[in-house]
């Protein structure tokens, strides 16, 4: 494993064996190498449980996921999660040191890596702005920080430790739109690295190369943000939604 191509072939999926219903139904979708791709759906349309699949923390039930043309399963779990990086949402901080903090993601990781990974994750212009800047200290959980600071620290945590694949799971929630929009311009830049990135915000999608839309845990649309909007209804929909709210934002 060295580019991040991943394919899914037929997949389906249901956490038990006796369940009556797919949680994923018949996925087929490719994601070229160094590319950025959305994921975007509804509550319970299974954009989580489809990115599990890729590090195995659960098994397809029907199909393959193959990984530079390999399937996953030929793999060894601990080489395979080393290459596939996942930030959550609630990923946690640590009491020690923003240095410290970041460091658990790559214990060997020069102090260049660090400011490399805070600048793609825009952890440097806020961390630079403390009095103690890498040295600062960070309480459990990271609550003297706010919450979209948090977000960013664990992203950079992920970045640098260079996996060929990083699934960044709705983790840039708690950040306003300028902030979230300076993020994905820095990841879309990340030629070296696959990023899968879900979002309940299309605003979030917009610039990704691909975004698939899942409905009730099936692949509706697998395509640009343009040409979702001329034909994929469901992505229509939310995104019209959540303009009609929120104002159009162009960022």
């Amino acid at each position: 494993m060295n580019q991040g191509e991943i394919e899914f072939k037929n997949v389906s999926f249901k956490y038990k064996e006796s369940a009556q219903e797919n949680v994923l139904s018949n996925i087929n979708l490719h994601i070229e190498p160094g590319s950025t791709v959305g994921i975007l759906g509804g509550t319970g349309s299974a954009k989580t449980s489809l990115v599990q699949l890729i590090d195995r923390l659960y098994d397809v039930s029907e199909g393959e996921i193959l990984i530079d043309g390999h399937n996953v399963k030929d793999y060894s779990l601990e080489y395979l999660r080393d290459q596939v990086g996942m930030v959550l949402q609630k990923n946690t901080l640590f009491s020690g040191t923003v240095k410290e903090n970041l460091l658990w993601g790559n214990k060997e990781a020069s102090d260049e890596e660090i400011k490399w990974a805070c600048k793609q994750a825009c952890v440097d212009e806020f961390v630079e702005n403390f009095l103690e800047g890498y040295d600062t200290y960070l309480e459990q959980g990271g609550v003297n920080v706010s919450g979209g600071q948090r977000q960013r620290l664990t992203i950079a945590r992920a970045l640098y430790k260079q996996a060929d694949i990083l699934v960044l799971d709705d983790c840039s929630s708690a950040l306003d739109y300028a902030t979230d929009a300076a993020l994905q311009k820095q990841l879309q830049e990340l030629k070296e690295m696959t990023k899968i990135v879900i979002s309940q915000r299309t605003a979030s999608l917009k610039r990704c190369d691909r975004i698939m839309v899942l409905y009730h845990g099936e692949l509706v649309g697998f395509d640009c943000h343009e040409e979702l909007l001329k034909n994929c209804t469901v992505y229509k929909e939310i995104y019209e939604s959540q303009n009609s709210k929120d104002g159009d934002y162009n960022g």
